[in-house]
């Protein structure tokens, strides 16, 4: 039998608020699908229009943003590749991780006001310091209806 010790967990108070907050986050994205509410990947442009639809309501900015290094290890590994010259996998695969959640945390930001698109997209990146990545992505959450 599986048997569970909370007193093993770390911070055990924590755990059940966390997976509270998970069931939560699940249950509300099943209501926003049924509603219709949840942003698809097709309704984020960076114009300020999405052809085929009208904007009912906008709901103001919505953003993620992310700030993610490298380790000591990463970094001298991608010292090595500058020798070589080309594509620096390393830095390529954190500026990607970067990229993908700011991405996803405007993403959640737009559901939670109950948007269905997210028009007028804009990335801004800035290096904080040497090895560590800033990415802001920003738009306008809206709702839209198919005309």
């Amino acid at each position: 039998m599986f048997s569970l010790d909370l007193k093993k967990i770390p911070n055990y108070r924590f755990f059940w608020l966390n997976l509270l907050s998970k069931i939560w986050y699940y249950y509300l994205r099943l209501v926003y699908k049924k509603l219709g509410q949840i942003v698809q990947k097709n309704m984020i442009t960076t114009s300020f229009e999405l052809p085929g639809y009208s904007i009912v309501e906008s709901l103001g900015v919505v953003r993620g943003i992310s700030v993610r290094s490298t380790s000591a290890l990463g970094n001298i590994g991608a010292r090595i590749e500058t020798f070589w010259g080309g594509t620096i996998s390393t830095y390529v695969n954190l500026c990607e991780k970067t990229r993908q959640i700011a991405f996803d945390l405007m993403i959640k930001h737009a559901e939670e006001l109950g948007a269905n698109a997210v028009v007028g997209l804009r990335y801004d990146s800035n290096e904080i310091a040497v090895g560590v990545t800033e990415v802001l992505v920003y738009g306008t959450a809206a709702i839209v209806s198919k005309i």
